[in-house]
């Protein structure tokens, strides 16, 4: 974990290097394109700055890329002509982007840490007797939206996308022990988690021009119940919305 966070210095250095580098050569009436000065670039160097402070390890960060990346594509490079091709661009992404999502089940892997030490006869015995697909929800909302209440009383986590889209999840009659992990990534969409109230919220997800709202009672928050609620993921023009009843 430390080597991961020394890493993650290091490249925010070399990017900080990068940035005063170029400044620094302008400064001194070098000619250097104006698109490396641009709100474009800015973008892209946010989600370098992302993904070089976590690893690379999450995929929210070649988003901003992405969209900056096209933007300084389509008006430097094309004459604002990538218009006409935006939307099979942004299908194609997209397709991309939930293939290589299916295959990780980030609230699955951290059990799966949680149990590392164990011998391999005691976690094969405890996945298929404590836990079944009824105590993990995978949910994807495209140009849609989805509510779901979770009964499960041994609940693990879950897995959120939406893309113009939105989901509501109930966990108010669910119920688990420890931590429960959510990933969640919404672009230009959003997610309602209904809670109970003495449930423990982290979170370390990442917001690029939207948020995470927890509009719970101060003093409900007070009672701990050694619950902790994780959420982890990318939110871009969007937002999470926590509420209890």
């Amino acid at each position: 974990m430390q080597r991961n966070h020394g890493n993650g210095h290091i490249w925010t250095g070399v990017l900080l290097l990068i940035i005063g580098g170029l400044a620094l050569i302008k400064s001194f009436g070098v000619p250097v394109p104006g698109w490396l000065f641009s709100w474009q670039m800015l973008l892209i160097g946010i989600g370098l700055f992302i993904g070089m402070r976590k690893g690379f390890s999450e995929g929210g960060w070649f988003i901003p890329v992405l969209i900056g990346g096209a933007f300084l594509v389509n008006d430097y490079f094309l004459n604002g002509q990538l218009h006409k091709h935006i939307w099979p661009l942004v299908l194609v992404v997209l397709g991309i982007f939930f293939i290589f999502r299916s295959s990780r089940r980030p609230y699955r892997q951290g059990w799966q840490k949680k149990n590392a030490g164990a011998q391999p006869e005691t976690i094969a015995l405890e996945s298929e007797e404590s836990y079944s697909e009824s105590d993990f929800i995978n949910t994807t909302c495209i140009f849609g939206g989805t509510k779901k209440v979770i009964l499960s009383k041994n609940f693990r986590g879950g897995d959120i996308a939406t893309v113009f889209g939105g989901a509501e999840i109930d966990l108010t009659q669910a119920d688990f022990n420890d931590t429960a992990v959510f990933e969640v990534t919404a672009i230009f969409g959003g997610a309602t988690l209904l809670i109970p109230s003495h449930w423990e919220l982290k979170s370390t997800v990442t917001t690029i021009f939207g948020g995470i709202d927890d509009k719970r009672k101060v003093a409900m928050l007070t009672n701990s119940s050694g619950k902790t609620l994780l959420l982890k993921g990318t939110v871009i023009f969007g937002g999470i919305e926590i509420k209890s009843y």
